[in-house]
């Protein structure tokens, strides 16, 4: 297998001739020629069913997770396809510390209609997964970055016949590859760390089961939660530097995660990364490499506010795994979670500078 950098840099490219474009441009048509009526219909016959962009990205996610990947228009159209599949055939369990819009689908549009949606904490003994169609692990979880065995979940959810999805959002498919792992669905939303420069709302789901992947195919087009060719294309070209910012990013974690530990103002500093971590042994068995997001917690809200004030290089911001630093106070998304917690996410500057800013940030708290 190819290296890291050489499949995000080359993944979905077929080699060119004299005169192709190195990075062909976005297909922005809805509609395709059809030819004569008795010829078969082909791949590409109305731009909700599918679009060669979609499978140019499709191909190189798909090499990176070791599956067949399908791209929908956000992370959490792909969770909802996910849900939405497995509840035809049983409960659902989800991470009762995992991204907070999952459980909202999943608690006030399917349970309505029926779907019993039972939780477990992310670092927790599984619940007995009797009547369960589907078992979601989000693992590192966001915010929390707890971690979860997804080997021995695999191993738990198919003993009971269910399927395992892991939402790799956090990881990326460079961090982790849970399909090798024994899970039967790999989500991520691509907003994050593979597009990676804040300019696109995009997901995908990855899967080796032939059968899965016809039902999310069916899915995405039925439900029209299709992207459009443009935030391919984008995503497609931020994937290239995936291998580089990822490194750079891990660094810059790394760098900071002992001068939070040792700072006053600072508690309950998580990233897997970091060998006192207690996420770390499970961590360091499954994950091929670290990422760039962390947590740790300020006395409160106020506090949060001051270090925000006095960082140049930190941004206030929701999303993570772009190029520039950023932190964001998840309580105010509704969290269970501490005032002062951070979701801090680590980006591409100069080591020094970024720990040199968020140290002078954090004396700046009164």
């Amino acid at each position: 297998m190819a290296g890291d950098g050489t499949r995000c840099t080359h993944g979905g490219h077929a080699r060119g001739v004299p005169g192709d474009p190195v990075h062909p441009g976005p297909v922005l048509s809805s509609t395709f020629h059809l030819g004569a009526p008795a010829d078969p219909t082909p791949a590409d016959f109305y731009g909700r069913a599918d679009n060669p962009t979609w499978r140019a990205l499709e191909a190189a996610i798909g090499e990176l997770d070791g599956g067949e990947c399908v791209v929908f228009a956000s992370g959490m159209a792909a969770i909802a396809a996910v849900l939405r599949i497995a509840a035809r055939d049983g409960a659902l369990v989800l991470p009762s510390d995992g991204y907070y819009l999952a459980r909202a689908l999943a608690h006030d549009e399917l349970g309505p209609m029926g779907v019993e949606v039972r939780e477990t904490v992310t670092a927790a003994p599984l619940p007995p997964l009797d009547g369960v169609a589907l078992l979601l692990l989000e693992t590192p979880s966001n915010p929390g970055l707890d971690v979860a065995d997804i080997a021995a979940a695999a191993a738990t959810a198919h003993a009971a016949g269910a399927l395992l999805a892991v939402d790799n959002t956090t990881a990326t498919p460079l961090g982790q590859r849970p399909l090798e792992l024994g899970a039967d669905l790999v989500i991520a939303s691509d907003t994050k760390a593979l597009a990676g420069h804040g300019d696109v709302v995009l997901g995908h789901v990855s899967t080796r089961d032939p059968a899965l992947l016809a039902r999310l195919r069916e899915a995405r087009s039925r439900g029209g939660a299709v992207p459009g060719p443009m935030e391919a294309w984008l995503a497609h070209r931020g994937l290239a530097t995936l291998d580089l910012r990822l490194a750079r990013q891990a660094q810059n974690a790394a760098a900071l995660v002992p001068v939070l530990r040792a700072h006053p103002a600072v508690a309950d500093v998580r990233w897997p990364g970091d060998p006192h971590d207690p996420a770390h042994a499970v961590a360091s068995r499954q994950m091929r490499r670290w990422n760039g997001v962390l947590r740790f917690t300020l006395a409160s809200e106020a506090a949060v506010g001051q270090f925000l004030a006095a960082s140049r290089l930190v941004g206030s911001a929701t999303s993570f795994g772009g190029p520039r630093s950023t932190a964001d106070r998840r309580q105010r998304w509704g969290d269970d979670v501490a005032a002062g917690l951070l979701r801090f996410s680590a980006g591409c500057e100069d080591t020094e500078d970024l720990v040199a800013d968020v140290r002078a940030a954090l004396d700046a708290i009164r």
